[in-house]
């Protein structure tokens, strides 16, 4: 066994940290919307029980991303390969990235749920899709000014 280092690795950081940020977000999504504010399940088109079910589901999908970029950007920094920036831009780039993909993706092209029901919701999907932009327009940019150090 050897005592040298690997060099940091800035494109394992980025892409380790992609799920560790779908996974933030997926999570703040769930706890706030979907059970605090309870304004909708992740599939609100059948019964409650399959929009309890599907909460369910989209939790236990939360928590392996959460548990997945943990243990990968981990084992970079056993192996003193992380570049911290790099995940940082990832974690961003993979939190805007989620949240986009459910504006789009679930709120208007599948329809499988609304951020809200009974209230105009131009200002809620401009906000929604507003926000993922600017995370990922952060991470964009964080990633870029990493790439010069």
């Amino acid at each position: 066994m050897t005592n040298t280092y690997a060099p940091a690795d800035a494109r394992h950081s980025l892409l380790c940290a992609l799920p560790l940020g779908a996974g933030v977000m997926a999570a703040v999504d769930e706890i706030l919307f979907h059970q605090i504010l309870q304004w909708h399940h992740f599939f609100d088109r059948a019964t409650p029980f399959v929009g309890i079910l599907s909460d369910g589901l989209l939790h236990a999908a939360e928590l392996l991303a959460l548990v997945a970029g943990s243990l990968l950007l981990l084992r970079l920094a056993r192996q003193h390969r992380l570049r911290v920036r790099q995940a940082w831009a990832g974690l961003l780039l993979g939190a805007g990235g989620f949240q986009l993909f459910d504006g789009i993706v679930s709120h208007k092209l599948l329809r499988i749920h609304q951020i809200r029901y009974d209230v105009p919701l131009l200002w809620y999907d401009l906000t929604w899709n507003g926000i993922a932009l600017v995370l990922l327009l952060l991470g964009y940019a964080l990633w870029r000014r990493a790439r010069q150090v």
